[in-house]
C-alpha cells in the first residue's frame, strides 16, 4: 500500500448547503475520526505550517510570490476595495480578487493614489491588479489591522485600526476614499456594471517570516499566500485540484466550493476509491470552522458506527 495521503483545505461547513450525503461519503464520514480544532482562516493554515516568529504577514508572503522582492523590507496591503454605504454607515462589499481587476484598472488608479502615501514615505505599487503594496520604513508604528474576510459585510467602521497608531491610517483611508470616489474611472466601472474601486483595505503587515516548514510535499492552490507558505517551506506548488493528489502527500485547497455535490462527486468519493484499491493511505478533510475528519482503509471494520446523515449532522 502506498504511503501518499491527501488532505483537502475546505470552507466552514456553513458554507454548504445541508444537503443529504451520498451514500459513499455519508459511510466513511461516519466512520471516521473526527476532530475538532480552533476556527478560521489563520489557525486552519496554521495546522499545517509551522511558521517562525509566529506572527506571519500575509502581506509579504503574498509580495514574494507576486514580485520576489520582499526580502529585508516592511509590507502591508493596501488592497483595493468596494464599499456601500447605508443607514449605520459603510460596509466593506468586495476587495482584492473579488473585484476581478485587470491591470488597466491598476494602471489607472494607483497613480492617483502614490502621492497621498509617498507624503509618508511610503511607496505603494500593484504587481498583481488586485493586490495592491505599501512598502513602509523600517521603523513605520503599526497598530492591529484586519483581514478582509473577517470584515466582509460588516460596518466598516468597526473594523478600522484603533489607537494613535490607528489615528494616522484612519485618516489615510479617507483621503484615499476622496480621490477614489472623485476618480472618472470608477464612473467607467460603474457603467459597465461592475463595482467601483472607493476604498483601500489595509491589512496582512510585517515582514517575511525566518522559516516555513510543513509535513506536505506538495500544494495545489490558487492562493497567494498559501503558494508563499510553500515556497518558503520548499514545497512544490501547482494549481488546484486534487487530480495527482495521491502520488504524494499534497494539499489541495478547495475553499473556493461551495457545491456540496461538487466536493463529494469530483472530490471525496474518487479519493475513496483510490483508498480502497490501496492508491491511497490517508484522507484528512480539513474544515475551516475547525472541524477535521481522518480517513483511512481500517475503518472499514468499523460497520457498527452509522453513517453521517448530512456535512453538519452533529
Amino acid at each position: 500500500m502506498t504511503h501518499a495521503k491527501a488532505t483537502l483545505l475546505l470552507p466552514a461547513r456553513h458554507r454548504f448547503p445541508n444537503g443529504a450525503l451520498p451514500a459513499q461519503v455519508a459511510s466513511a464520514l461516519g466512520r471516521a475520526d473526527r476532530n475538532e480544532g480552533e476556527a478560521g482562516e489563520s489557525a486552519q493554515l496554521r495546522r499545517h505550517f509551522d511558521v517562525q516568529p509566529d506572527a506571519w504577514s500575509a502581506a509579504a508572503l503574498t509580495r514574494q510570490v507576486d514580485a520576489g522582492d520582499a526580502a529585508g523590507s516592511l509590507w502591508l496591503r493596501a488592497d483595493p476595495a468596494n464599499v456601500q454605504p447605508d443607514m449605520q454607515g459603510a460596509r466593506l462589499m468586495a476587495s482584492a480578487e473579488t473585484l476581478r481587476l485587470e491591470p488597466a484598472d491598476a494602471a489607472a488608479l494607483l497613480p492617483a493614489l502614490q502621492p497621498l502615501f509617498a507624503g509618508f514615505g511610503f511607496q505603494l505599487d500593484a504587481p498583481a491588479p488586485s493586490r495592491w503594496y505599501l512598502r513602509l520604513p523600517d521603523d513605520t508604528p503599526l497598530p492591529a489591522f484586519t483581514a478582509p474576510d473577517l470584515a466582509l459585510g460588516d460596518d466598516l467602521f468597526e473594523h478600522l485600526p484603533e489607537g494613535d497608531n490607528g489615528r494616522r491610517w484612519r485618516s489615510l483611508l479617507t483621503e484615499a476614499q476622496v480621490v477614489l470616489h472623485q476618480h472618472p474611472w470608477n464612473e467607467e466601472r460603474v457603467a459597465q456594471g461592475r463595482r467601483a474601486v472607493n476604498s483601500l483595505w489595509f491589512w496582512g503587515a510585517g515582514r517575511l517570516p525566518q522559516s516555513v516548514r510543513t509535513a506536505h510535499a506538495q500544494v495545489r492552490s490558487r492562493d497567494a499566500l498559501l503558494q508563499g507558505l510553500a515556497a518558503m517551506a520548499g514545497v512544490r506548488a501547482d494549481g488546484p485540484g486534487p487530480d495527482d493528489s495521491r502520488a504524494v502527500d499534497a494539499l489541495v485547497d478547495l475553499r473556493q466550493l461551495r457545491s456540496l455535490e461538487q466536493l463529494t462527486r469530483d472530490a471525496i468519493a474518487p479519493l475513496l476509491d483510490a483508498i480502497g484499491r490501496g492508491e491511497l493511505r490517508e484522507l484528512l478533510l480539513d474544515f475551516e470552522d475547525g472541524v477535521r475528519y481522518r480517513i483511512h482503509r481500517g475503518q472499514r471494520w468499523r460497520f457498527w458506527k452509522k453513517p453521517l446523515a448530512a456535512l453538519r449532522d452533529e
